[in-house]
């Protein structure tokens, strides 16, 4: 009994500390508007951002006061937390725009090759695997694949469903896990860690096993069978 106390105490002090977060929104497109509307509901701070100013300060201003509007390098300055979900193709390029601002912060990597998108450049980060790829692009970043292989449109309406689904990610840098994950949970999905960057963040896109809705069982089994 008292084993289980703390590990409820302890669950309760982390938690705490994925309250009230500021969130930079890197590309607000689909993706990005769904989850930063989310994360506002659950009583986070969130700057959208795009390469189309005007509409992100409009998305922004039907929020209310806890969303903001800014350029790409305002965001990742803002967000202690960064989500970003552009055309992989744009990734090396945002890697260098947004260069130092970047270092040692949380970043969501929900972007995903696609080769009828993003062309050669997508063959190749599939064929190294998205997880290194993204880490080739963002070095210094502490990176989490996550929201990868869902539809925009189930995200907007997770935290309204009675059945929660499980949210496949691959990450390596504990801290950055467990707050990713405590986000993923306020959204409305079970995160269950399927494995490192390197391992495992090559399944994380559309078109692999991993993808769709799912329940944790039913992922863990997928992820033990893809290892």
């Amino acid at each position: 009994m008292l084993f289980s106390c703390l590990l409820s105490i302890n669950y309760v002090a982390q938690a705490a500390d994925v309250e009230n977060l500021q969130i930079g929104i890197i590309g607000s497109g689909k993706v990005g508007s769904a989850l930063g509307k989310a994360w506002l509901n659950t009583g986070h701070q969130v700057m959208f951002s795009s390469q189309h100013l005007e509409d992100d300060q409009q998305l922004a201003s039907t929020l209310g006061s806890r969303a903001h509007a800014g350029t790409p390098r305002e965001a990742a300055a803002y967000g202690s937390v960064l989500l970003i979900a552009v055309p992989y193709a744009a990734l090396p390029t945002l890697g260098v725009e947004l260069g130092e601002l970047i270092n040692d912060k949380i970043i969501i990597d929900a972007s995903n090759p696609i080769v009828s998108r993003d062309g050669e450049m997508a063959i190749a980060a599939r064929e190294q695997g998205v997880g290194l790829a993204s880490i080739t692009f963002l070095p210094k970043a502490r990176i989490v694949r996550a929201f990868n292989a869902i539809p925009a449109a189930k995200m907007a309406e997770a935290a309204s469903k009675h059945e929660q689904y499980a949210m496949p990610i691959a990450g390596d840098e504990p801290q950055a896990i467990r707050i990713v994950s405590e986000l993923i949970r306020q959204v409305g999905y079970e995160p269950v860690l399927v494995g490192s960057l390197a391992k495992m963040g090559k399944y994380l896109i559309p078109g692999t096993p991993l993808a769709g809705e799912k329940s944790v069982d039913e992922l863990h089994k997928i992820a033990s069978e893809l290892k």
